[in-house]
């Protein structure tokens, strides 16, 4: 009895004690955890500091444009909407869309129309300066010498070299006492590929933002409103066709004639430019819908020609994930370790996968379009959005993908037609 007293009395202790150590390394292992977060957070704070001085606002966006406008009428920089911003009051702030990385999106209203302000950085200073407009006094810099170097930048920046006739959307001639402002201003441009591509795309594609004009380092563009991945139908459709488009039909038709829109770009990318234009960030936010039911790239930061993205791909490798480029993927060479310069997707695959997927799978239900029709279509899609076999490539795929849904939209289209 007294044996099996002790030995109660000693797995009582045993089980307090260990109760007591499993509390202590409990307290010790929270107090680590909250150490080790509160430095974290606080060299978080310390090197992304600058995002919180990033917020969009009125104020801010007020006083970016105030800035400009400090600059014009100093003469450091000119363009053609500076006076109507600056002087007339013809170009009137409307309110802050959004900064991400430096890059600043405000709205604003030019004589009575709806326009989009953008600059890859907030002030005019922060882009390099041309060294050799503080060497001349006079218009005497060749004009071969400037697009030569208007050329070597379109070259650094998208990859392309470029004839003279090419270049002219991007090179405004020198006139005037303010030549100088001009080059300057021109140059700041330059220096934003975003702006290269919309002017050098203008007259070769409806599926590119127009641009309106532009003061120092600020360029305008048409407004249109950007999709969102969390709206029903990815567009606000009733904001380019009307509220009209309420019913279930009118919606599936804009969802179709869009869809095709899509398809024309796609094709449009890959086949009419010298070279294929590569589209790394697909998603709703970078694109916009015309009255006219056509699709528009309105954020091209992450659009690269053939050579530059053949630069991009072309990295260090351990496996294939280290040669994905956001929506822009490569194979890794496990012998040479090195990502293939050759893209292994492309633009209609990701579009299929995430955009048309969101369309073409339950939406079509119901007596619009018949059912076998939906079947296929569906598909279709998800065959188009899955990735390719070994033994072909995507670039292989796409005619064949592009077709097919082009013929099956079409078939939709025309059933919806012969509905009314």
């Amino acid at each position: 009895v007294g044996r099996a007293a002790l030995e109660q009395g000693c797995g009582t202790w045993c089980r307090r004690l260990r109760l007591k150590i499993w509390r202590r390394c409990t307290l010790v292992f929270f107090l680590c955890w909250a150490a080790c977060w509160m430095v974290v957070s606080a060299l978080l704070f310390l090197v992304h500091r600058s995002v919180f001085s990033e917020r969009c606002t009125d104020e801010k966006s007020r006083r970016i444009l105030a800035r400009l406008c400090l600059d014009y009428s100093s003469g450091a920089l000119t363009g053609d909407l500076c006076e109507d911003l600056c002087v007339a009051q013809k170009l009137v702030y409307k309110h802050c869309l959004y900064y991400d990385r430096g890059k600043k999106v405000i709205q604003a209203d030019w004589r009575g129309q709806p326009i989009i302000l953008k600059s890859k950085k907030e002030i005019f200073s922060s882009y390099q300066h041309l060294s050799m407009l503080e060497e001349v006094e006079t218009q005497d810099i060749p004009e071969t010498e400037l697009l030569l170097m208007v050329a070597l930048e379109v070259k650094n920046v998208l990859g392309l070299e470029l004839s003279n006739n090419t270049m002219e959307p991007l090179w405004m001639r020198r006139k005037g006492p303010h030549w100088k402002a001009q080059v300057a201003s021109m140059w700041s441009l330059l220096q934003q590929e975003e702006y290269i591509y919309f002017s050098l795309l203008q007259d070769f594609s409806k599926h590119v933002l127009r641009i309106i004009g532009s003061c120092g380092h600020f360029y305008a563009v048409e407004y249109l409103t950007a999709g969102h991945a969390w709206h029903k139908t990815l567009f606000p459709l009733e904001n380019v066709v009307g509220p009209s488009l309420a019913g279930s039909r009118s919606r599936v038709r804009a969802i179709i004639d869009i869809a095709l829109s899509f398809l024309d770009m796609v094709q449009h990318f890959d086949n009419d430019f010298s070279h294929r234009l590569h589209l790394c960030d697909i998603k709703p936010e970078n694109f916009a819908i015309r009255h006219d039911l056509t699709v528009v790239a309105i954020d091209v930061d992450m659009a690269f020609f053939e050579p530059k993205m053949r630069d991009i791909l072309e990295q260090n490798c351990t496996a294939d994930e280290d040669c994905n480029f956001f929506d822009c993927f490569s194979k890794c060479d496990l012998k040479i370790r090195k990502c293939g310069a050759q893209r292994a997707n492309n633009n209609l695959q990701v579009i299929c996968d995430k955009i048309f997927r969101r369309w073409f799978s339950p939406n079509l239900r119901g007596p619009l379009v018949s059912f076998p029709q939906q079947l296929q279509l569906q598909k279709a899609v998800r065959e188009c959005a899955e990735p390719a076999h070994e033994d072909a490539t995507m670039h292989q795929r796409t005619p064949k993908s592009l077709s097919e849904l082009y013929h099956l939209l079409q078939v939709s289209q025309r059933e919806l037609q012969r509905a009314e």
